[in-house]
């Protein structure tokens, strides 16, 4: 076999192992969120008691396509110059375990808290104007009327339903 028939097949397989370990998903870009693990094993092994356990996930923000610019009859400048970026993240998780004194009774010794990371959709600010000229008016000889110019804010928006389960329990 010639050195370029091997050189092209050693690429040719480059790209189908690329292309099957990111369809896997197991890429950190394939993966919603990233796990924030809070490491207190070493303190709770040194002072020889037990510590709460905490963790957390931080979303990855994922930007979108922005729907762009969109003609009008009768204007002469597209409506939403600058269009709103959708971009899809979402809000912070937690996860805690902590121990509690037995101040409430037998069999409620720790306290659980469990936020989940929540979906957040957003839309950013947009522009949207208009020219103190119309279209061409074909009455006055293909000439545009006057008119006053335009101009509005889209305004940002923010979707998002977050919750969270709080729990009394014996060594959750």
């Amino acid at each position: 076999m010639k050195s370029t028939t091997r050189g092209t097949l050693a690429a040719v397989l480059t790209c189908v192992a690329a292309a099957a370990g990111a369809a896997s998903g197991t890429s950190a870009a394939a993966v919603g969120t990233v796990p924030v693990p809070v490491p207190l094993d070493g303190v709770e092994k040194s002072l020889h008691m037990e510590l709460p356990e905490i963790g957390g996930e931080i979303p990855l923000p994922l930007p979108g396509a922005p729907e762009g610019p969109r003609y009008v009859e009768g204007r002469l400048i597209p409506e939403r110059v600058i269009p709103r970026l959708p971009i899809g993240a979402g809000l912070p998780g937690a996860d805690l375990r902590a121990p509690l004194p037995e101040v409430l009774g037998d069999g409620f010794n720790h306290l659980g808290l469990d936020a989940p990371a929540s979906d957040l959709r957003a839309l950013g600010p947009g522009l949207t104007l208009d020219a103190p000229l119309t279209a061409p008016n074909p009455d006055r000889f293909g000439l545009p009327d006057l008119q006053l110019p335009q101009a509005g804010v889209l305004t940002p928006v923010l979707q998002a339903v977050p919750g969270a389960n709080l729990g009394l329990g014996q060594g959750l």
